[in-house]
């Protein structure tokens, strides 16, 4: 079943970030990479994990408008989806990438002392 899950997670990642790149119109989503995707063991929800690039009132307003775009981005995903019904959709914007930087710069400035 994990194998099961996995593959759905993986082309629910690769599909929403289709219809985000080449579907949505909203500018405000601006430039957005999708890091993760975990399916729930009964497949009815989807936990997107977002990160976006800029500073945080653009993150703000991409997570604001990636929520208001749900609908139809779960609408776009059903029709490419060979599953009976589409998961429910939602967003969390992922800080992983910005925490790597943080320690990152610690260790960088640690050895340059």
């Amino acid at each position: 079943m994990k194998a099961k899950k996995d593959k759905i997670a993986n082309i629910i990642q690769k599909e929403v970030s289709n219809i985000i790149q080449f579907e949505l119109k909203d500018p405000k989503i601006g430039f957005v990479t999708i890091t993760d995707v975990e399916i729930s063991n009964d497949l009815s929800q989807a936990k997107i994990y977002v990160s976006f690039l800029g500073a945080d009132p653009r993150k703000e307003a991409g997570m604001k408008a990636l929520e208001r775009s749900k609908g139809f981005i779960r609408s776009q995903l059903a029709q490419r989806l060979t599953i009976r019904k589409a998961p429910q959709l939602l967003f969390f914007h992922d800080t992983s990438l910005e925490q790597g930087y943080k320690i990152e710069k610690i260790i960088s400035d640690i050895h340059k002392n």
